[in-house]
């Protein structure tokens, strides 16, 4: 069963940091690009990072550029994003998924995980 299931939010301040993960079963994860998504309330859910198969090619979006890296260790099935000087935006889950490809892109993404919810505030 194909499964993604994402942790390491939280609440932490502006300007702080955070590292969320993402533990993947149920596929050869090296054949597939996952991506990372975010969805805050009343808002629709926009990729932020995304990043290829063996884990040598990343793509951002704008907004987060030079403030988050995706990586990966296919041989832990782990997926990592790494968030720097957060911003107070307010709460949003953060996703993982798996696209049916290896390369990156923003979209087609056919698995899913459940979220984790990171809040930004004083």
């Amino acid at each position: 069963q194909l499964q993604l299931v994402e942790s390491g939010g939280g609440l932490v301040q502006p300007g702080g940091s955070l590292t969320l993960s993402c533990a993947a079963s149920g596929f050869t994860l090296g054949y597939y690009a996952i991506g990372w998504f975010r969805q805050a309330p009343g808002k629709e859910r926009e990729g932020v990072a995304c990043i290829n198969g063996s884990g040598g090619g990343t793509d951002y979006a704008d907004s987060v550029k030079g403030r988050f890296t995706s990586s990966r260790d296919n041989a832990k099935r782990t997926l990592y994003l790494q968030i720097h000087s957060l911003k107070p935006e307010g709460p949003a889950v953060y996703y993982c998924a798996k696209r049916p490809a290896p390369l990156p892109g923003w979209g087609s993404y056919d698995c899913w995980g459940q979220g984790t919810q990171v809040t930004v505030s004083l």
